[in-house]
């Protein structure tokens, strides 16, 4: 999932009407906030004991798992929470009111209930539809819930949100991205995943296939440094700070009842019966498993990034990740959903495959991608791409019956959510930054850079059956000589077979007009 902001004129002759009847909600002016710092980490608990164990063998380096499977991301979560001892620290753009995210809301609650303190930062935009839990979850003397860069603070009208959008369009159109997960200042959970029934293979209609660490070691205080200047930013509010009913001693007593009753019955879920399975994957004495160790950077964007009215480099990860691509002597692979290059971009990848760079790019086919504005901006340069020796995969879509969503012009069901970059198969970036403008100029993005040759396996393996051709398409142009040469196509397997396809395969004809029409739309650099 992922909120987009399109320009448009439709609003245009509604504004000044909507204008005398939006209700506005603003900030109130009794609200206290407090600066908060992260807490030492824990060495008292066995989890603890055996992480710090394992990260003095190898010292100023960490350690990673990858999470590539949706249960075992979830289970891991859980896990952690529910072995902390002093802290959690959660930073997420959406945390979702549905079974995984009031599921790990029901272990959150439980451990401030024995005296860990939690801290929940939650972009604002995508809140609404779970302000009510937080603001009951807020009323634990434990549990202290923030909204970034919020603009309401209770479910407003939709006339009232479009106007809100249409008036504040550039603060609003910056989004915190980020998502981390600190456990006991000890151990980080640092990817692409949100908190939300898709990004765990919970949910029957869409399937985010996503990447995550786990880390261990020097980068988990990193990670805890980053979230301290989002959480104490000017941008960071309590979720008390805004007009409206909140949450009282009843609501929380009432949020209790019905979270532990939600567990109960997800518990019986073929599902958690399943996800179960994937449990002890956690850092711990008795989950002893291989850790993949090197050298490790985090990255963060600064807060105040949301703010700028004009480019500043000094406040964003760009630049690192430019001396990471730089740094490529053989091989370059880019996994990104939102898949969006400028000329400049285009240029630049082939200008890599020039010297003798192998250039990989694995984003959604139009079939599987949930926004067809992205489609639209990626496909404009596709042809250049491939002239240029880039390689294309793009994800398929489910196999089996059609599915309904994808008749409405959405998501096909399986749509890839992960983004990591692997150079030369030895430096590898996980995190949340998409390839496109939206990610480089608006959102806050962050996540990890390692030096491991066994962690860029690991990612590479990957891509690898991702970009199978029993799981992508792969994009090319009919070789000179052939009948229709110099047209795209794609290639897959079915049936041990290979098929070839000369338009977007597995898509309606009133999907593929869409997109082509959104070609014409200046929404390049919201994209």
């Amino acid at each position: 999932m992922k909120v987009r902001l399109r320009h448009t004129s439709a609003y245009t002759a509604l504004a000044l009407l909507a204008l005398t009847l939006a209700a506005c909600s603003g900030l109130r002016t009794d609200f206290a906030k407090r600066s908060s710092h992260a807490l030492s980490p824990t060495t008292s608990t066995p989890s603890a004991r055996y992480v710090h164990a394992a990260a003095n063998q190898h010292p100023e380096e960490s350690g990673f798992r990858l999470l590539s499977n949706g249960t075992n991301a979830l289970m891991s979560r859980v896990a952690l929470i529910d072995e902390a001892k002093h802290s959690i620290d959660l930073q997420y753009y959406i945390f979702a009111n549905d079974a995984t995210g009031r599921l790990v809301a029901q272990h959150l609650l439980a451990a401030a209930d024995r005296g860990v303190r939690v801290r929940m930062l939650i972009d604002g935009l995508a809140a609404s539809n779970a302000i009510g839990m937080f603001d009951a979850l807020n009323a634990s003397p434990n549990i202290k819930v923030r909204l970034f860069n919020p603009f309401h603070a209770r479910k407003p009208s939709v006339l009232s949100k479009a106007v809100r959008l249409l008036f504040s369009l550039s603060r609003l159109n910056h989004r915190m991205h980020n998502k981390s997960f600190i456990v006991d200042n000890n151990v980080a959970i640092i990817g692409g995943r949100n908190i939300a029934n898709a990004y765990f293979s919970a949910d029957r209609t869409t399937d985010f296939r996503d990447l995550d660490l786990i880390a261990i070691g020097p980068v988990v205080k990193a990670a805890s440094r980053a979230f301290d200047e989002y959480w104490n930013s000017r941008e960071a509010y309590p979720v008390t700070a805004f007009h409206g009913d909140h949450a009282s001693h009843y609501n929380l007593a009432q949020l209790r009842k019905d979270l532990g009753r939600d567990a109960r019955h997800f518990a019986q879920s073929d599902y958690a019966q399943a996800a179960a399975q994937d449990y002890p994957n956690g850092p711990s004495g008795d989950r002893r498993g291989e850790w993949f160790w090197g050298p490790a950077l985090l990255v963060a964007d600064k807060p105040a990034k949301v703010e700028m009215q004009h480019d500043d480099p000094a406040l964003r990860i760009g630049p690192r990740m430019r001396v990471m691509t730089d740094e490529a002597q053989h091989e370059l692979l880019l996994i990104s959903p939102y898949f969006v290059p400028t000329k400049q971009d285009v240029r630049y990848l082939v200008g890599l495959v020039a010297r003798g760079v192998t250039v990989q790019v694995l984003t959604n086919s139009l079939a599987s991608t949930d926004e067809t504005a992205v489609d639209a901006g990626y496909s404009r340069h596709r042809r250049a791409l491939l002239k240029g020796g880039v390689q294309l995969y793009e994800l398929r879509p489910a196999t089996g019956p059609p599915h309904p969503l994808t008749a409405m012009g959405t998501s096909s069901g399986v749509s890839l959510h992960a983004k990591a970059i692997v150079v030369d198969r030895q430096q590898v970036f996980v995190g949340s930054l998409n390839m496109d403008q939206r990610s480089k100029l608006l959102n806050t993005e962050m996540g990890i850079i390692v030096n491991s040759p066994k962690l860029a396996r690991a990612v590479q393996r990957f891509f690898d059956i991702a970009s199978s051709p029993a799981n992508a398409y792969r994009v090319s142009l009919v070789a000179k000589g052939l009948p229709h040469a110099g047209r795209m196509q794609w290639q897959a397997r079915e049936d041990g077979k290979t098929v070839t396809y000369t338009h977007d395969p597995d898509t309606a004809l009133k999907r593929r007009l869409e997109v082509d029409l959104l070609r014409w739309l200046p929404i390049q650099g919201m994209l």
